[in-house]
């Protein structure tokens, strides 16, 4: 017989090859219905808790995997946070020492914890899980053999029960053999036939016994190993998650610490620099230096040229009064006498007799304005005082409306500007309020006012609002007016996030 290979012969192929086709042929026979099977449903129920025990052993396996896979992310991640530190420590500042030391020991914790956990818990699952693709392939075999048994039980009982019908097609061959041989010789023929049939009855029931012997004692063996399989899950999975948890609580324990002593370098680090623990910076300005130093120029020119006199304007020729933007007429009443009697334009009380309005009315008319509201006031005498127009016969109309007016004061940064009141004398000239700086600020610029945290500085307007940028104020120190009471060398614009208002 030929060789087809090292250890392999054409025997060996033809007879797997037999056993393949047998099997197929015994399960076929099985689902028809034609030939029975042997079940074992204690084995079977074995079968399933060995298929759900692998099911969670491998979705344990690659779940912890997963978890291994995201320690070793967090380390490099926590090695890249303390490494950005230790960049960002700069080598005078207190603790650098105790910071880089901080650092290694937190990359060896790192390093440590991974390594326990792959020692203790994933080559721990590994083990365990190595033992069931032989038991599974063992479990695959015994089915195989069964299947063998199966068939060989089949056969050897379609020889026993077919024994009338094997007798019936002996005999046929042998009456033609009656006719052909002679008489001495028919029985031979009987004999060698029942003899050949006694051996195919022999050889089954061998058979049978062999696939019956190598069945049973696999069959025992998994009975025994599968139960106990089943029942040691348990204190795997105490095992493993025992440890896990255990790593786990050393690992935080130890890391805490170095937390804590990081925290108290930052804390001393902090103590010692507290005063700029966070700058606040100034909204930029839009101005450039050369004009703001341009602008400080003008200003002083304008100082130190002699001050024009304020002067009424006059009214016009015709005799109209003088108008502005800011005059604005809400009510028209016809008042016969209103241009022949001197202030007849203030209205009188209604509980007032009308012999005392002349009397009362003369003194509102000639009434000084105060200084401070100059122009409003001078607007408003002008309105109210203005002389009678004169006709060609010389005589005044009796049938002329007289004009109420109500002026509106212009204002600068929400300050009605020339309001008298607003204004103190202890205060500077257009005072608006006063804020407190809660931030020391380092002027950048001649025209910048410097602040120390504390400072109370008083708010003024701009000389040309044009000029305010945006989050920035003008003002004078609060001490510095009082002691000096002079802005050109004092006032000074700052930001305004750095004060707060106060007044």
């Amino acid at each position: 017989m030929a060789e087809m290979g090292k250890g392999v012969t054409a025997g060996k192929i033809a007879s797997n090859m037999q056993k393949k086709l047998t099997r197929a042929q015994e399960k076929v026979l099985q689902k028809l219905g034609k030939a029975d099977e042997t079940k074992d449903e204690q084995f079977e129920q074995c079968v399933q808790n060995f298929n759900k025990q692998l099911t969670e052993g491998s979705k344990l396996q690659k779940d912890l995997r997963t978890y291994l896979a995201s320690v070793k992310a967090m380390h490099e991640a926590s090695k890249k946070l303390t490494e950005c530190l230790q960049e960002v420590y700069e080598p005078e500042w207190p603790g650098r020492d105790d910071t880089n030391k901080i650092a290694e020991n937190n990359d060896l914790l790192w390093v440590d914890f991974h390594q326990k956990l792959v020692d203790q818990a994933l080559l721990t699952m590994d083990t365990y899980l190595g033992q069931f693709p032989d038991i599974k392939s063992r479990i695959a075999k015994r089915g195989r053999k069964l299947v063998d048994y199966d068939s060989a039980r089949h056969h050897f009982e379609s020889l026993q029960t077919a024994k009338k019908k094997d007798d019936t097609k002996i005999a046929k061959p042998v009456s033609l053999l009656e006719k052909a041989a002679p008489q001495w010789c028919q029985g031979k023929l009987q004999a060698h036939l029942v003899a050949q049939t006694n051996l195919l009855r022999n050889q089954a029931e061998e058979e049978l016994v062999k696939a019956q012997k190598v069945f049973e004692e696999m069959n025992l063996d998994l009975q025994e190993e599968l139960p106990s399989l089943w029942n040691s899950r348990v204190g795997f999975y105490v095992n493993t998650f025992q440890s896990i948890a255990g790593l786990e609580e050393n690992f935080h324990k130890e890391m805490s610490k170095l937390n804590q002593n990081l925290n108290d370098v930052l804390m001393n680090l902090d103590k010692q620099y507290s005063s700029n623990a966070f700058p606040i910076k100034a909204q930029p300005r839009k101005k450039t230096k050369l004009f703001s130093k341009l602008r400080k120029k003008m200003s002083r020119y304008r100082d130190s040229a002699p001050a024009k006199a304020n002067k009424s304007p006059s009214p016009p020729p015709d005799g109209t009064p003088i108008t502005s933007p800011e005059i604005k007429t809400v009510n028209h009443e016809l008042e016969p006498s209103s241009l022949e009697t001197p202030g007849a334009g203030i209205p009188k009380s209604p509980s007032q007799p009308a012999e005392t309005a002349p009397a009362s009315a003369e003194p509102a008319g000639n009434e000084a304005p105060p200084a401070s509201a100059e122009a409003s006031g001078t607007e408003a005498a002008a309105g109210a005082e203005a002389p009678k127009p004169e006709t060609d016969s010389g005589s005044a109309p009796s049938s002329l409306p007289a004009v109420v007016v109500e002026t509106f004061p212009a204002t600068v940064n929400g300050t009605e500007e020339g309001s008298a009141p607003s204004e103190r004398a202890d205060m500077p000239p257009g005072f608006l309020f006063k804020v407190q700086a809660m931030h020391d600020y380092v002027a950048t610029d001649s025209d910048e006012l410097p602040l120390k945290a504390g400072d109370v500085v008083l708010v003024i307007p701009f000389d040309n609002p044009d000029e305010q940028d945006e989050g920035w104020l003008m003002g004078v120190k609060e001490a510095d007016w009082l002691q000096h009471k002079e802005l050109d060398q004092s006032r000074g614009v700052f930001p305004e996030n750095f004060t707060e208002r106060v007044q």
